[in-house]
C-alpha cells in the first residue's frame, strides 16, 4: 500500500495524532530517528489497513472504536504478508504505544486493543565471536585498505566497538572532543541515556593512531570517525569493511560490527564478571535483555564442565 493511498485513509485529525506522538516520542523520550520512523510506518499502515477493513476512513473516534475482531483480523492479514512472528510484535508494541498515548487524550477505553496478545517467537541469541577470532577480525580490518589513515580508522572504531561494548551508532557518534579518549568514556545510547564505560589501553592507543594519521580537522564538535572525503562516517561503510575482512577469514555473516559488543559482553561473562555491572556497561535499560548473553555463555560452562568434571571425561 503507497503512502499516498494511506494518506486518504487516515482522517487528518489522526494523522495530527500520529506526527504529534512521534514529536512527543522524540523530545521526551529520545527515540532515535530511525525508530520514530519505523513507528510511524507501523502505525500508517495499521490504520490504513484498519480503514479498508471497516470500509472508511479512520479518525480519532474510529480508533476507539476497534475490536478484538479488527485487531484479529489486522494480524492475520500481515502474517499472509510473509511478517514473522517478530516483525508482528513489534509493530503490535507500537501500535499499542500510540493508542495508550492517544486513550489519555481523547478518552476512549483502549481494552481491545492492549489486550491483543503478540505473537509467540523465540529471540534468537547472540552470537558472539571467539576471543581469538575478535582479535584477528579487528587485525584483518587493518588490511582492507591501502590508505594508512584509513585502515587505522577501521582498527579504531572495531577496536572502539569490541574494547567498549558500544553500538555502532555510539562509537560513530563520538566526536573530536572525545579524543584522546579518557580512562572513562561518557556513551549516549538510545533513550538519550548516558553511562560511563571504561576505556582499555588498546582502544586509546588505537584512536591515538588514527587521530595522528588523519588529515582533516578533527574540532571537538565535529565527528572523530571520518569518511574517505571528510564527512561522518557511516555505519554501512564499517560493514562492508568487516564483511571483507570476515570472509578473509571463513568468519560466519553473524560476524557483524554488533557481533562485536555482544563479544565484549560474552567474553567478560566468560570471565566472571558481574550481570549488573554488565548491564551498567552495555546501556542495557532491563536485566532481561543482558541475561540472554548467560545462555551464550552456557555453552563455555558445559565445555569447562565436561573438562574437569571426574564424570564429564
Amino acid at each position: 500500500m503507497s503512502g499516498r493511498s494511506a494518506a486518504l485513509e487516515i482522517s487528518p485529525g489522526a494523522r495530527d495524532a500520529i506526527a504529534a506522538w512521534l514529536s512527543h516520542m522524540r523530545a521526551l523520550d529520545g527515540a532515535a530517528a530511525n525508530t520514530l520512523t519505523a513507528y510511524g510506518t507501523d502505525v500508517t499502515t495499521f490504520l490504513a489497513f484498519q480503514a479498508a477493513h471497516r470500509g472508511g476512513p479512520m479518525g480519532l473516534a474510529e480508533i476507539g472504536r476497534l475490536s478484538s475482531s479488527d485487531m484479529r483480523a489486522w494480524m492475520a492479514a500481515e502474517r499472509l504478508r510473509g511478517a514473522g512472528g517478530r516483525s508482528v510484535a513489534r509493530r503490535l508494541s507500537a501500535v499499542k504505544t500510540f493508542v495508550r498515548w492517544l486513550c489519555e487524550r481523547e478518552g476512549f477505553d483502549p481494552t481491545a486493543i492492549l489486550a491483543t496478545r503478540a505473537p509467540k517467537f523465540r529471540k534468537p541469541l547472540p552470537r558472539p565471536l571467539p576471543q581469538a577470532a575478535a582479535r584477528e577480525l579487528i587485525e584483518t580490518m587493518g588490511l582492507q585498505h591501502e590508505t594508512p589513515w584509513i585502515a587505522a580508522r577501521d582498527v579504531a572504531v572495531a577496536t572502539v566497538l569490541y574494547g567498549c561494548g558500544l553500538r555502532i551508532s555510539e562509537g560513530l557518534g563520538l566526536t573530536g572532543a572525545d579524543a584522546p579518549l579518557p580512562d572513562t568514556l561518557r556513551v549516549r545510547g538510545k533513550g538519550n541515556k548516558e553511562r560511563l564505560v571504561p576505556v582499555l589501553p588498546v582502544a586509546r592507543a588505537a584512536v591515538d593512531r588514527y587521530t595522528s594519521l588523519c588529515p582533516f580537522d578533527l574540532s571537538a564538535e565535529a565527528p572523530l570517525f571520518r569518511g574517505a572525503r571528510g564527512g561522518a562516517l557511516n555505519a554501512g561503510s564499517v560493514a562492508a569493511v568487516m564483511a571483507r575482512a570476515r570472509m578473509q577469514l571463513g568468519l560466519p555473516s553473524s560476524a557483524t560490527p554488533h557481533a562485536l559488543r555482544h563479544s565484549f559482553a560474552t567474553h567478560l561473562l566468560e570471565a566472571g564478571g558481574d550481570l549488573r555491572a554488565i548491564q551498567e556497561l552495555l546501556g542495557h535499560a532491563s536485566l532481561s535483555t543482558t541475561q540472554a548473553y548467560t545462555a551464550v555463555d552456557a555453552v563455555h560452562l558445559m565445555d569447562v564442565y565436561t573438562k574437569a568434571h571426574p564424570h564429564g571425561r
